[in-house]
């Protein structure tokens, strides 16, 4: 059952409520924790790299161009962290979510966009670091990936839901080109 515009959120279904609180309690705990500017141009420098796949897709493309013996499987990993961004990206603006809008927590980075559900940098890092875990050791790239993953929600750009869907996301596209 949908809400109409005129419906009150205490209309919306409990769980909804309850899931929507703490998804906003954990968004304010991570928007918590220090936030000193050199900090802050660390991380805002390492999430542009995951604009788009971009690092993801050039680290794949790479691999492929040095390591000539796997360089079909390398492709085929790539493509699918590439898949993995559209698929996203076609689901984000499916959902529409709006990014977090928390007066005392603005957002420390710009976005391409104003959609928030599921992160497309949670779910291209994800997606790489499976598909590339077969063919790299894969203890670093699931590190990188949650790193990258955690700068979204540290940046104020999405909410906590976002960032463990496309995880989740990335993570079962990312199966497929092993």
């Amino acid at each position: 059952m949908s809400r109409t515009s005129t419906e009150s959120v205490s209309d919306a279904p409990s769980w909804r409520v309850r899931f929507n609180a703490a998804d906003l309690a954990l968004y304010r705990r991570a928007r918590s924790l220090a936030h000193g500017p050199e900090v802050v141009a660390v991380v805002r420098r390492y999430s542009r790299l995951g604009e788009h796949g971009a690092v993801w897709l050039a680290g794949g493309l790479a691999g492929a161009l040095v390591d000539a013996p796997r360089r079909r499987h390398w492709l085929r990993a790539t493509a699918t962290v590439g898949a993995a961004y559209l698929t996203s990206t076609s689901i984000k603006m499916a959902i529409a979510r709006k990014r977090p809008a928390v007066e005392d927590l603005p957002h420390l980075m710009a976005t391409p966009t104003g959609l928030s559900f599921p992160s497309s940098h949670s779910t291209s890092s994800f997606a790489a670091a499976r598909a590339y875990g077969a063919l790299v050791p894969g203890a670093p790239l699931q590190l990188a990936a949650a790193a990258m993953a955690f700068s979204r929600l540290y940046l104020g750009v999405h909410y906590p839901s976002d960032v463990l869907a496309g995880a989740a996301l990335g993570t079962a596209i990312g199966s497929l080109g092993r």
